[in-house]
């Protein structure tokens, strides 16, 4: 991988560490209505960025079907939400809200939280990871800017995300440096994901339109099951609404203006 790939892959886990940094700025707790907006937010970039950046591309690269140019990106996408949903059923974890999910294991409420936000990276890491392969494999629906936009929208609406892991482990009494580093650990499996999935789909160019469509339906499962009833969750929901209209028409101009 050259050098610019490798930064596009690092550019979201930046963001996560930013995010996870606000331990040092913020009070202990993270207010309900910020958690709204921040959750909402991220949702808008989420939602923008598989279709723009992922299902769009995956389309264009089934032209030559024809009439069945569809069956990748349907196919890929379905696929992307079951692996999530099988991950989220095997793998012990803990919603924002404060809702146990997965199978019942005696992990602490801190490891479940990191599980929780470990999950939602696993589809944005393999997200940035399959276009900078499509990139690298000189896929005609994806530039180098293009690649780029995703990566810098991902990271934006990481940096919530970090600090949505750090901060009620500040609350709960941990240290500011532990909170920070569990912040940071939360989004390592990001650029993790990115390098396999750019060195798989390296060698199996043929079904790149499938790996497009899968990433964006894992990403899309997060925000169904994850994001969204988190920001819609209780009174002012408006606030949740509001941010993920603003997050949804940045990740627009980040990949018109950089596409």
């Amino acid at each position: 991988m050259n050098a610019e790939i490798v930064l596009g892959i690092l550019i979201p886990f930046i963001g996560t560490c930013l995010g996870a940094a606000m331990v040092f700025v913020l009070k202990k707790e993270i207010s309900p209505n910020l958690q709204k907006i921040l959750t909402g937010f991220a949702a808008g970039v989420m939602v923008a960025a598989s279709f723009w950046s992922l299902l769009q591309p995956a389309l264009e690269s089934s032209e030559q079907l024809g009439s069945l140019s569809f069956l990748p990106a349907a196919v890929g996408f379905l696929v992307g939400v079951g692996f999530l949903l099988l991950l989220d059923g095997v793998t012990p974890h803990m919603h924002f809200n404060n809702q146990d999910e997965g199978p019942k294991s005696g992990l602490k409420r801190t490891t479940k939280l990191i599980l929780a936000v470990t999950l939602h990276n696993i589809p944005e890491g393999m997200a940035v990871g399959v276009v900078y392969a499509g990139y690298r494999a000189g896929n005609a629906g994806i530039t180098a800017a293009g690649a780029l936009a995703l990566a810098l929208g991902i990271a934006i609406q990481n940096f919530p995300e970090g600090a949505i892991v750090s901060m009620p482990l500040r609350a709960e009494g941990m240290d500011k440096g532990k909170t920070f580093l569990f912040g940071v650990l939360s989004g390592i499996v990001e650029p993790i994901a990115a390098a396999i999935t750019i060195l798989a789909a390296g060698m199996v160019v043929p079904v790149m339109p499938y790996l497009l469509a899968f990433a964006a339906g894992a990403m899309m499962y997060v925000v169904v099951e994850e994001l969204i009833p988190e920001m819609s969750e209780g009174q002012h929901s408006n606030w949740g609404t509001i941010a993920f209209s603003l997050g949804f028409v940045l990740m627009v101009v980040l990949d018109v203006a950089l596409g």
